[in-house]
């Protein structure tokens, strides 16, 4: 979707201050690019869709979108959301129960001026763009979770929006449809040419949707870049867990890696300095005896908690090395493993990745 326009659409510099808390972060969007934004609950991911669609003026700083200022307190400039061209869809779509699904888009069009027969035809128009004009005369309270998000979808884009802010889009599916949905939503996204920012927890939705990523902390951008970009090095301990990873933070010297309790592993490149260490869960072994051969990083430890993901398994082991080991649920049941039980676990030098702590 990335790269087929070069303008950036949205250039905002956000500062919001509600109550204790406070948001203050850049975030530029280009035209047909889309950003998704992570982050844990109480984060600033919510209040940042709020400030760029009008509800929540800013505290300082300022947004423009397409060249046009929207926000800008020290201009006295705040333009209210009927007037800016911004689209929103909401986690649980909003439509209206007692209305069909084309009456619910045309609803948004008629309250931007368009008239009734205009409005009916454009309706018409987008829901065959979204592949569902066969349920024009549905009402929205028979749609499944995948037809009311394509109608709400509709309803939102039939406004010629420059700017599509998306609320959680998936957190209303069902986990046997989000797959599928997912994809049409992309679909749909490719030939938006206007920005668009994703709000979501699912690092599978931002993966499957986004072309970059923009993971938020207390307010803060702890880190951005491309899928690949963030996995490779992620900067702080909730992006690792978010991808699946563990992160350790170590002094290094040469190839041995001390951790701040002690501990140490050995790398197969040598580093100085305070450094972070990524290692994948699958790159962990667990044995019930201590490993032959030599291995150059094994530690005897404990499980703490077992967490069943389907047909793998993910087995956290508590000191001198916390970490997260990803195994089968067979392995699972020919360890007999249990929380709190006694574990050997090892990982190659090879399979540990260090990367300086601080910058990039």
């Amino acid at each position: 979707m990335a790269g087929r326009h070069q303008a950036v659409s949205l250039d905002a510099e956000i500062s919001v201050t509600v109550g204790e808390f406070e948001l203050h972060l850049d975030l530029d969007v280009a035209d047909g690019e889309v950003v998704a934004v992570l982050g844990p609950n109480g984060s600033g991911k919510t209040t940042l869709l709020r400030t760029l669609a009008g509800l929540q003026p800013l505290s300082g700083g300022r947004i423009t979108l397409d060249g046009q200022v929207l926000d800008d307190p020290a201009a006295k400039v705040l333009v209210p959301p009927e007037s800016r061209r911004c689209g929103m869809l909401f986690q649980d779509y909003l439509l209206f129960p007692h209305l069909t699904a084309v009456a619910n888009v045309a609803f948004g069009l008629r309250s931007r001026g368009a008239s009734k027969s205009e409005a009916n035809d454009r309706a018409l128009e987008w829901l065959g763009r979204m592949e569902v004009v066969h349920l024009a005369q549905s009402k929205s309270r028979h749609l499944s979770g995948g037809e009311a998000q394509r109608v709400a979808l509709a309803r939102v884009l039939a406004t010629d929006p420059k700017l599509l802010l998306l609320d959680e889009p998936m957190a209303a599916l069902d986990v046997g449809t989000r797959g599928s949905v997912r994809h049409r939503l992309r679909c749909h996204l490719a030939e938006f040419t206007g920005a668009c920012v994703l709000v979501t927890h699912d690092p599978l939705d931002a993966a499957a949707i986004a072309d970059r990523l923009v993971i938020v902390e207390a307010g803060r951008i702890a880190q951005q870049g491309t899928l690949k970009e963030i996995t490779t090095h992620p900067r702080t301990t909730y992006i690792a867990g978010l991808m699946g990873l563990n992160l350790l933070t170590v002094s290094a010297n040469g190839t041995t890696l001390t951790l701040p309790n002690g501990a140490t592993l050995q790398a197969a490149s040598p580093a100085s300095g305070e450094m972070l260490v990524v290692i994948a869960p699958q790159s962990i072994s667990l044995h019930l005896e201590r490993p032959e051969g030599s291995p150059r990083n094994m530690w005897p430890t404990r499980v703490s908690e077992i967490h069943l993901m389907g047909d793998r398994v993910r087995v956290l082991v508590g000191d001198p090395v916390p970490v997260a080991a990803e195994i089968t649920a067979v392995s699972l049941a020919e360890l007999g493993l249990t929380e709190g039980s006694p574990v050997w676990a090892s990982v190659k030098a090879t399979q540990i990745d260090t990367y300086p702590a601080h910058g990039g």
